[in-house]
């Protein structure tokens, strides 16, 4: 809620925009002709950025436009937006408008973040979480030599440093398969979602043709809403998450097969071209509303961004092994993620609310979120974890530890003096910051 506000979206393309005037044209970055992308947690987010973007730079002044990337049409406002009507010409010429001034901002929603190669990128801003692969095929847009380029730089805001190196190490040195992928599994999947009998094959050959023969979405959506009344009617709550799970492992491995094998099979094609109208009108389990009375009492004013770390993410020399394409039973519905430190909190209260803090708000605050950012960006103990050594990792812990509450003495007398004279409260403090910063080091 917080990040999709417009106050922090204003925020962060301010920052974006400053850094990239400051820091990219003027420092002249590939030759004066540098383009930036800013990836987007979804087509929302990603048109408020746009327009968040356009406003900042009219009141810059700057000579510079950006351009919204995303697929299909999107209710905003009242409106059904396209990137089309939003930047005032096709979508298909996208990447060649780009290469041209005005256009040196490129706003993203999934599009664009694999497979784009334009040599004159040279900066991107991520606002949206990455792992994994996702991470590799984002990050990996920079990497398109030109003969002026000579560095690269990324702005995150949603992303640690450890959670990227870890989506990298794998492909850093030599890649090897762990197993093959098994086109059988598309049978098995195929018969799995046929008996659920949310459609029929005469509503994928509908679909299909009307596809084929270019008609208009307005002929095609009516088949689609008959099966998405199936999926209502016929299914609970368990079989719609498994019949969605399956529909999306489906298309995912016969796009990856047929990239690379010659198949002469027609039923899956068809059946490709059908689930990939059908998956995005398949809407979401409802999911209780955990945030209710929480959102109201959020305070925008106190909201800022602030500058964490700047890394240099060294990856290990190492050849390493991936898995194939995982055909699972189907989805499930996501438990919840409650807030771990919620747990660091209440464990707090219980043992130390006894003691007469003046502040004990800001104590919380401080132990659940300061200090173990502080703690973890010491190079010192970085080290020692990158030696997967958990007992030396604990000793420089402890010393970083001791290291930042010493920092904190000026401001927060009353935290030091408890760390320094409380036994009990110390060996808490230590083990509970240990183990939040290096369990999410291991993740």
């Amino acid at each position: 809620y917080v990040e999709s506000h417009n106050y922090a979206i204003r925020q962060k393309a301010e920052i974006m925009i400053d850094h990239f005037h400051d820091e990219v044209i003027a420092r002249h970055k590939i030759g004066g002709n540098a383009r930036a992308m800013v990836v987007c947690s979804g087509i929302e987010r990603a048109i408020q950025y746009y327009h968040a973007f356009c406003a900042y730079l009219t009141e810059r002044k700057s000579p510079y436009k950006a351009i919204v990337a995303f697929s299909g049409e999107y209710d905003y406002g009242g409106k059904h937006l396209t990137e089309s009507n939003l930047n005032g010409f096709p979508g298909n010429t996208i990447p060649d408008t780009f290469q041209h001034d005005p256009y040196r901002f490129l706003i993203v929603a999934d599009k664009f973040q694999t497979g784009y190669d334009e040599p004159l990128l040279h900066t991107m801003y991520v606002d949206k979480q990455l792992s994994g692969i996702k991470a590799v095929q984002t990050l990996s847009r920079l990497n398109r030599a030109h003969p002026l380029k000579t560095d690269t730089f990324i702005l995150d805001f949603m992303n640690d440093a450890e959670v990227i190196q870890y989506a990298f190490s794998d492909y850093y040195r030599t890649t090897i398969l762990s197993n093959e992928t098994n086109p059988n599994k598309l049978h098995d999947l195929k018969s799995a979602l046929d008996g659920y009998q949310v459609y029929t094959q005469l509503q994928i050959n509908d679909v299909v043709s009307l596809f084929l023969k270019g008609e208009a979405r307005e002929k095609i959506d009516p088949v689609l809403d008959a099966c998405v009344a199936n999926y209502h009617a016929e299914l609970d709550e368990d079989g719609q998450v498994d019949f969605k799970g399956k529909a999306k492992a489906f298309v995912r491995m016969y796009n990856f097969l047929a990239s690379i094998l010659p198949y002469a099979n027609a039923q899956w094609e068809r059946l490709s071209i059908f689930l990939n109208f059908l998956i995005p009108k398949l809407p979401a389990p409802k999911e209780d509303d955990l945030s209710k009375g929480i959102l109201e009492t959020i305070d925008m004013d106190s909201y800022r961004v602030e500058i964490q770390a700047v890394h240099k993410i060294q990856l290990v020399d190492d050849n390493a092994e991936i898995d194939p394409i995982l055909i699972g039973s189907g989805g499930k519905k996501a438990e919840p993620e409650l807030d771990h430190l919620s747990n660091i909190i209440k464990a707090f209260n219980e043992q130390f609310g006894n003691i007469d803090w003046k502040d004990a708000d800001k104590i919380r605050k401080i132990i659940a979120e300061e200090l173990p950012g502080k703690v973890s960006a010491d190079k010192a103990y970085q080290n020692a974890m990158n030696q997967n050594d958990k007992q030396n990792a604990r000793i420089e812990h402890d010393k970083a530890l001791e290291r930042v509450i010493v920092e904190m003495l000026t401001d927060h007398t009353e935290l030091f003096k408890q760390f320094m004279d409380n036994q009990s409260f110390k060996k808490w403090l230590a083990d509970t910051i240990f183990n939040e910063t290096y369990k999410k080091k291991l993740a």
